[in-house]
């Protein structure tokens, strides 16, 4: 069921990871609530109506999720006139800053079942579980996908909360080397014959770039990893660009299958890459070591995050489609904290906004 990622075949690689969700899929029904959000998958279809077209009217209009915090918490109830926001430096006009915990949501839940997590896999399935189950609605979807020497989607787009499950139930550690590709494709090095492989850079750039470029509304990538990459085509920056683009929030758990990491610590041979992912997307990286109790309010604290965002959506001064990248950043006064993403790529053609 495994995938191994080549670069310069983007549309074989997705048919290929959307294949091993074709038989789960098939067994479970769309909600009869609300239709999903609209996906570029070729497997998926959108009902007319979906309301989240609505979202796609403005093109011009660039918008960022945050959430913001001062010494005693969440600070609910800002408007237009608390906040500011910067592109590349210069002040911008801000259209609308809502409090959003309605929108469909989006999750990619990103597990690693990479051999360095055999004895913590048992709690991130757990864990993962019954955060899918407390935080979706009916209007709300989610994937699974798991990272090892391959890269594997277990769930494909679904609201129910028993299906993704059972999919998350089925994973398993993977420590055999990957026998499919042909070395030197893509421009980088296979995973062949890598039993230590971790493709964690590849999964981050199937999720944000092949799952959530093209969906409305709020997105955010859940990774389950103790931060270590090994094999992937894909780099930190490419990853980080796939999930900028795609407006994707990335939160890290930070979970190693260390026996003594919550007396001593643990050194995560990937975690400076790992702050930057998730902070320059607008999310952050929570330490949980080897606990299960620290990795269940992991995921409460990803879910209060979630029911405290804000959307703020502004016309920028620089009408230029250029495909650069733009810095960000938010203000909403002195002594709160503004945890959003850092910038965003001005892409000609995206669906609803240049981002």
């Amino acid at each position: 069921m495994g995938l191994v990622f080549v670069r310069r075949s983007p549309a074989l690689l997705l048919a290929l990871l959307l294949v091993s969700a074709t038989t789960l899929r098939a067994q479970e029904a769309p909600s009869p609530d609300a239709p999903p959000p609209a996906s570029n998958a070729p497997v998926l279809q959108e009902p007319a109506g979906n309301p989240s077209e609505t979202l796609q009217l403005n093109v011009n209009l660039v918008d960022a999720y945050f959430s913001v915090r001062d010494k005693g918490g969440f600070v609910l109830g800002l408007g237009k006139a608390d906040c500011q926001v910067y592109e590349d430096h210069k002040l911008q006009t801000i259209r609308n800053l809502t409090q959003e915990k309605n929108l469909p949501l989006t999750i990619g839940i990103l597990l690693d079942t990479s051999g360095s997590q055999q004895r913590v896999l048992p709690l991130e399935q757990q864990s993962g579980a019954r955060f899918l189950k407390e935080v979706l609605t009916p209007k709300d979807e989610a994937f699974l996908i798991s990272f090892d020497v391959n890269v594997d989607l277990l769930s494909d787009y679904t609201n129910s909360a028993p299906a993704l499950t059972r999919a998350i139930n089925q994973a398993s550690i993977n420590t055999a080397s990957s026998s499919a590709g042909i070395p030197g494709i893509g421009g980088g090095p296979m995973p062949t014959r890598n039993p230590r492989g971790t493709l964690l850079y590849d999964a981050v750039y199937l999720a944000a770039h092949d799952k959530l470029q093209s969906q409305a509304g709020r997105k955010i990538l859940v990774l389950l990893t103790d931060g270590g990459d090994q094999g992937s085509q894909e780099t930190l920056k490419s990853a980080e660009e796939a999930a900028q683009k795609a407006n994707t929030i990335l939160y890290v758990i930070l979970i190693a299958d260390h026996p003594f990491t919550d007396t001593f610590g643990t050194s995560y041979s990937g975690k400076a890459q790992m702050e930057q992912l998730a902070r320059d997307t607008g999310g952050r990286v929570i330490d949980v070591g080897n606990n299960g109790h620290k990795l269940e309010d992991a995921f409460d604290q990803i879910q209060n995050e979630l029911r405290t965002q804000y959307l703020l959506s502004y016309t920028p001064a620089n009408k230029q489609a250029d495909g650069k990248y733009r810095k960000l950043e938010i203000d909403c006064g002195k002594g709160l904290t503004v945890q959003a993403r850092k910038g965003y790529y001005a892409i000609v053609g995206d669906e609803d906004n240049p981002n």
